[in-house]
């Protein structure tokens, strides 16, 4: 994907994390953060909320480098996979608490239903931005700008076929959204943060 870094790079991150280098955690947090941030706020839809989450996330990252394998795929998806845990985690205690409080019936499908929806968002911004930068163009083209594959095709200076082939690429990497809402993962668990780090969410 697009944003994703070599396999080399991740592997290095985490023996330099490992290690208690300082500065590679400023590195990861320079690369990441934003993807962190954006995906916990995309859940919550809470800017206070989203903050606390990327400061847990790199916490953990920090305090439990050996978490991440890289044999299991690149650091960027463990990372978004940890991120989309832990708010989904934080929705559904907010939502238990709002609507529990009110004392209104269905409230576990209730919470649910807004965690499908909420992850499912999460999981579509993931895909749009973490594709080929082509494929992102014409889609955003079509979507933002409300162009048809032709004069996608004349705005990007490629062949219709072409615009048309990105578009539906694009479309069928965005509709996996639906179909799995976790957000794309690495393969592996993500390990729930432990009792000190997520208690604040």
């Amino acid at each position: 994907m697009a944003n994703d870094v070599s396999p080399r790079w991740d592997r290095k991150m985490q023996q330099r994390l490992t290690r208690g280098e300082a500065a590679a955690l400023g590195e990861l947090y320079d690369r990441f953060a934003s993807l962190v941030h954006g995906l916990a706020y995309r859940v919550l839809d809470d800017e206070a909320a989203a903050d606390r989450i990327t400061r847990d996330i790199f916490g953990y990252i920090w305090e439990h480098p050996d978490a991440y394998d890289p044999k299991q795929g690149p650091l960027r998806s463990w990372v978004a996979s940890i991120t989309h845990r832990q708010a989904v985690r934080r929705l559904r205690e907010t939502e238990s608490e709002l609507l529990g409080e009110g004392g209104e019936s269905g409230t576990a499908e209730r919470i649910e239903k807004k965690v499908r929806a909420a992850s499912a968002a999460a999981r579509a911004d993931y895909i749009r931005n973490s594709m080929p930068a082509p494929l992102r163009a014409a889609l955003e083209l079509a979507y933002f700008k409300h162009l048809d594959y032709r004069q996608t095709a004349a705005d990007l200076g490629v062949t219709e076929d072409e615009a048309r082939r990105r578009l539906r690429l694009g479309l069928q990497l965005l509709s996996t959204a639906h179909v799995d809402s976790a957000v794309p993962g690495s393969g592996q668990a993500a390990p729930p943060l432990p009792p000190g780090q997520g208690s604040a969410l």
